[in-house]
């Protein structure tokens, strides 16, 4: 989503709703205060709603306090209009897995439910409804996450295949009842069921198990009526907002049960389409059942730990788990709910596999109303980052094992080098591979490398060395071309070596003999890096230069659109300015007193403007190339000059430019031209280099590569959406061919107010390795800042130059495939005119043959390239893995993070040639392969109801809903199509960093910041419900900045930040945050610049008030709840993951 685009300023999602008026601020859990009038329902397809948390009342339906239940953020005011985030907030039946894809009739979309009572604990007597038609058999109660239970048995027969997660139907009820068979805390579900369902009708709820010794009345309702009980009155329950997966009817919201002595009221039909419900009939006998702990079921069947979840260890649920990191303890004074809380459940086995397993309609309807699944009591991604910090981020990172799964890259940690490539230089996927390429095809787990080969280190770990080996370049495998590297064998007491890649014997080069010791390595071992670490460079000789000759320092050139939009905004302006304090900081080698590297300036609109500025000039002259079909460069000596030589003249003209258009009247531009220009610039001066285009419109001058705006939001959806993403002319192809051979790299920075086709001009950027950055609707007094810090990072930051890299592997497997900013000519050369340090190249391997557990597997990446100061040079990293004949190896040492971006880059390529919906569902099979071959062949048996996922694949599905979720794969309507083709570009070059933080976004709550400690507050689960009207939330993902503001902040804390009286005088268009002298400002303003510091490009600072038109922007990404889009919550999609499953294991 585009944070550039103008917010959307319709009305939140269906209007305001009757009862919202008044609607005051519930206590945690959405219990309302005593007196105030509830809200009736929510608005009709509410907003994204999150999963509000439940009321834990006596019996509680969630996990004790200890349990680290979140704080009570989850009310939210309401003012009228606006919708409640209730733990309602998902209607029934949609929350599942549908079972079918029958037509379904409408249930009432919003009930109006009575005030006055709260949903009760389960112990009460309660009346009961049953909801759609009649059921098959005895309705019965069970435990309110029947079937989602933490090591249970059974649960209902696996719903119909082939269901997208969505339309509410559901499953009819099996016939035969249960008897209690055991007496422990719930009743197990034992293998008593009856058959699976047959046929599938409106929202059937299937019967379940009862608690011992309940006695269970029947019941049956006429067959025609769609709706459903009348819920009981509620108290401070806010309604349901669950909006419908496109197309289908927004189920109606379940309110709990009734408070001992209330009775339940009907509702009015208001709805067209209702039709009045039977009066509900009571349950019998319903005694007291024992207090519910959390998320757990029937006691586990005993089989022995797997690699599965350690659930205490976790923290994803369980009551074992400590508190959650954000959440102290216990809800701070957790509300009493008109009965005293019940003595805390006894500690319960968890079943170290398996977590709760979504059944289709395992819930009776009046325990319907919240989530069927406890949100905290699925995989929390901020645990498992909080668990590796804790685990892995004090100890150093040593590379001398093969095949270890490094710390997360959310930890901060440091790298010893001892003998393999840190992983800030490459990640693998996984780091035990199959010994088979069927081993392989069985698990689907994809075999990649993210590599990014000169990643920037932090300053206490040591840069890779330079190894010169004179005249005679790097000694080298004679068959495979394998450079020397700590895994090569010596033999024959050090006069030949064996290739650990080929197994090929080459002589040792006279000069590069030595003696091994008596362990058969060499006595030099330690004094030679390519001997003893994973990553060192070569210096190259002239062997690997370009037509055999040493290269010349690369050139910058800085090509200005002067057009009417450019000149007008400001923009040339601020260009010319910056330009020149930058040209002071071009990047140059360690020791260099100045940079070598030579610039140049073009201007252009509809023809080209060429800058003479040989410091033996009094003044810059100007030359103009209108011709631009025949694009040639019209002097040769000073147009790339030495910045300190030419230092004067420079500052001249660039004072002189914005005033030479300051009244420019063309608003036409050229785009391909303009890089043919830069291009023959460098060819004549025989270099390589970089061009550094700033642009605003779609070039549609008459020229080569002219473009004409071919934006169709018809296409979204359809089988030719692809077209949107794919050049709209091979022309730009053949030119980044060209800029390629002759090492000519392109950044292109863009500032639209309209389509400019970035899927076209993206071309020549992408393939010559180059980055684009976009800044939508340019505002100078907003947007500079964020701009200009890019320009300069962009302008500094290490490049190579002329780069090709190749991946050598072992044998075994090889290098088949590659995502990234780059170019190919053949099948096995990655070519780059440009590779800065923020870039990654993605690799994937295939088997050709099998591995040894022996040997492993190993991996060499070799970069040639030119570097700033013009020396050639080799960088070289090395990797060992292990490879495995159990696929339990291959599961228990995955990387999650890395999997993720590989699938995002392999999805983002995918939608070039195919329909979008095809590659959703390919990935969702995939990952859903992936899961279930885990399941099969690594889990101890246990049912099919249980969702089992491997201990370091645990946050899968959250993360691959997120990829699922994202403005390529599935666009929300205010997504344009530039955003897209923008967004999908970035991410193919993203490292694993950046995808982890750019899918599941940082968020942090700011008031909980300690102003007197360097660190960051404990981040949250991205999900509304995690949100208080009283605090202030900074998310962050990589691009933008929110700083989140609720209605109930404190006055002085705005004061604090803002600088203002009150709430509604904090400013939406403040684009930094003012610079107070107070602790409060101080802290966030440095966690801000702190956030910026670790990301490579400068993050858009967007402040966003609770209830304002820009909170929908804001929601877009709480990437755990249900998106506008029609991207489904993660509570949803771990049910739908999981039915998928099921569906490939039956």
């Amino acid at each position: 989503m585009s944070v550039n685009q103008q917010a959307h300023t319709g009305p939140p999602y269906g209007q305001p709703q009757p009862g919202y008026q008044g609607y005051q601020q519930p206590a945690y859990g959405a219990q309302s205060l005593p007196g105030v009038p509830q809200s009736q329902y929510g608005a009709y397809n509410g907003p994204m709603p999150g999963y509000q948390q439940p009321v834990p009342p006596q019996g509680s339906l969630r996990a004790p306090p200890t349990s680290g239940a979140p704080p009570p953020t989850s009310g939210a005011s309401h003012p009228s209009g606006h919708l409640a985030y209730s733990q309602f907030e998902h209607g029934d039946v949609q929350n599942g897995i549908p079972a079918s894809a029958a037509p379904m009739q409408r249930p009432p979309a919003s009930q109006p439910f009575l005030p006055g009572s709260a949903p009760t604990p389960v112990s009460q007597t309660s009346t009961f409804q049953q909801y759609g038609p009649p059921p098959a058999s005895v309705q019965q109660l069970s435990n309110h996450m029947a079937g989602m239970t933490i090591g249970s048995t059974a649960a209902s027969a696996p719903p119909p295949a082939g269901l997208g997660y969505g339309p509410p139907t559901s499953v009819p009820p099996v016939s035969g009842s249960f008897s209690a068979t055991g007496s422990g805390l719930y009743t197990p579900y034992s293998t008593s069921q009856g058959p699976p369902p047959t046929s599938v009708s409106q929202g059937l709820p299937l019967a379940q198990p009862p608690f011992p010794g309940q006695t269970v009345s029947t019941q049956r309702l006429p067959t025609q009526v769609p709706g459903f009980a009348p819920p009981p009155p509620s108290t401070g329950v806010g309604p349901s907002s669950y909006p419908p997966t496109t197309g289908a009817p927004r189920p109606p919201a379940m309110p709990g049960p009734p408070l001992p002595g209330q009775t339940v009221a009907g509702p009015p039909s208001s709805q067209p389409n209702h039709v009045s419900s039977p009066p509900p009939s009571t349950m019998a006998g319903l005694h007291p059942g024992p207090p519910m702990g959390g998320l757990h079921g029937p006691s586990p069947p005993t089989h022995p730990p797997q690699p599965g979840y350690q659930m205490q260890q976790n923290g994803s649920f369980g009551q074992v788990r400590g508190p959650q990191p954000n959440y102290g303890g216990a809800y701070p004074g957790a509300p009493n709910y008109g009965s005293p809380p019940g003595p805390p459940p006894p500690p319960k086995r968890l079943d170290p596999d398996s977590i709760p397993s979504p059944q289709l309609n395992e819930l009776p309807p009046q325990q319907k109303p919240r989530h069927r699944i406890d949100p905290d009591a699925i995989p929390s991604p901020i645990q498992v980052i909080e668990d590796d910090r804790n685990n892995r981020g004090s100890e150093p990172f040593v590379t001398g094992v093969r095949g270890q799964v490094p710390p997360l890259v959310t930890t901060n940690f440091l790298v010893k080098d001892q003998g393999n490539a840190s992983p800030r230089y490459i990640r693998c996927t996984s780091y035990n591979i199959p010994c088979t390429s069927d081993m392989a095809k069985q698990s689907q787990v994809p075999l990649a490398a993210i590599i990014k080969p000169l990643a920037t280190l932090p300053p206490e770990e040591t840069l890779p060395y330079l190894v010169d080996h004179g005249e005679s370049g790097p000694v080298r495998c004679n068959r495979c071309k394998a450079y020397m590297c700590p895994f090569m064998q010596f033999i024959e007491g050090g006069r030949r070596f064996q290739c650990c890649f080929c197994s090929c014997v080459t002589e040792v080069p006279p000069h590069y003999f030595q003696h091994l010791d008596h362990t058969g390595k060499r006595v030099d071992f330690y004094d030679r890096p390519e001997l003893s670490l994973g990553s060192y460079e070569f210096l190259a000789t002239v062997d690997y230069c370009k037509n055999n000759k040493f290269p010349s320092p690369p050139a910058f050139i800085f090509m200005i659109d002067v057009s009417y939009n450019a000149v007008k905004s400001g923009l040339v302006r601020l260009i010319c300015e910056e330009l020149k304090s930058l040209l002071d900081y071009l990047p140059r080698e360690g020791n260099m007193e100045e940079s070598a590297i030579r610039v140049g300036f073009v201007t252009y609109n509809k023809v080209l403007h060429f800058y003479n500025v040989k410091s033996s000039l009094a003044q810059p002259q100007m030359m103009v190339v209108s011709d631009v079909a025949d694009m040639f460069v019209p002097l040769l000596d000073g147009f790339l000059v030495n910045v300190n030589e030419s230092r004067t003249v420079i500052a001249s003209l660039l004072d002189q430019i914005p005033e030479m258009f300051a009244d420019t009247r063309e608003t036409e531009t050229v785009f391909a031209p303009v890089i043919q220009a830069g291009l023959e610039a460098l060819k004549a001066a025989e270099c390589a280099g970089k061009l550094f285009v700033f642009h605003t419109s779609l070039p549609i001058a008459e020229a080569p590569g002219k473009l004409k705006n071919r934006d169709d939001r018809k296409l979204i959806n359809t089988d030719k959406e692809k077209t949107l993403f794919q050049p709209q002319t091979s022309f730009y192809n053949n030119l980044a061919k060209d800029c390629v051979a002759q090492g000519c790299c392109v950044d292109l920075f863009l500032f639209p107010n309209q389509y400019l086709d970035v899927a076209t001009l993206g071309v020549v950027p992408y393939q010559t390795g180059g980055s684009i950055y976009k800044y939508a609707y340019f505002q100078l007094e907003t947007d500079q800042y964020r701009f200009l810090n890019d320009l300069r990072r962009d302008v500094q930051k290490e490049v190579g130059f002329d780069a090709v890299m190749r991946v050598r592997t072992s044998t075994g497997i090889r290098a088949t495939d590659f995502f990234g900013a780059f170019y190919m000519s053949n099948t096995t050369d990655v070519e780059m005119a440009g590779l800065d340090c923020d870039k990654t190249i993605t690799v994937e391997f295939k088997h050709d043959d099998k591995l040894s557990e022996d040997s492993g597997a190993l991996l060499q990446c070799a970069l040639l390239y030119t570097s700033c100061a013009g020396q050639r040079r080799l960088r070289i990293h090395n990797l060992s893995l292990n490879c495995c004949t159990q696929l339990a190896d291959l599961y228990r040492n995955c990387e999650t993070d890395t999997l993720i971006n590989y699938l995002a880059k392999y999805a983002y390529r995918g939608v070039l040639s195919s329909p979008v919906k095809t590659v959703r569902d390919a990935l969702i099979n995939q990952c859903a392969q992936i899961l279930a071959c885990y399941r099969k062949n690594c889990a101890s048996p246990s049912s099919a109801g249980q969702l089992i996922l491997p201990e370091c694949m645990k946050l899968l599905p959250v993360y691959l809903n997120c990829v699922l979720k994202s403005d390529v794969l599935q666009p929300g309507p205010e997504v344009t199509t530039d955003d897209r083709a923008y967004i999908r570009q970035l991410v193919t070059s993203m490292d694993v960093a950046e995808t982890n933080v750019f899918f599941y976004p940082r968020l942090l709550p700011l008031t909980k910041a300690d102003v007197d400690s360097d660190s960051l507050p404990a981040a949250i689960r991205n999900s509304e419900e995690r949100l208080s009207k009283g605090d202030i939330y900074l998310l962050e993902n990589g691009l933008n900045i929110f700083v989140w503001v609720g209605v109930s902040v404190q006055q002085s804390l705005i004061q604090n930040l803002f600088g203002v009286s009150s709430f509604s005088q904090i400013s939406n268009a403040l684009s930094t945050l003012p610079v107070l002298e107070n602790p409060f400002s101080k802290k966030v303003r440095s966690i801000v610049d702190m956030l910026q510091g670790q990301r490579s490009r400068y993050m858009k600072l967007i402040i966003v008030k609770q209830e304002d038109k820009l909170e929908m922007l804001f929601k877009h990404f709480l990437v755990e709840d249900k998106s506008l889009s029609g991207g489904a919550s993660y509570v949803d999609f771990l049910c739908h993951m999981h039915k998928e499953i099921r569906q490939l294991l039956s």
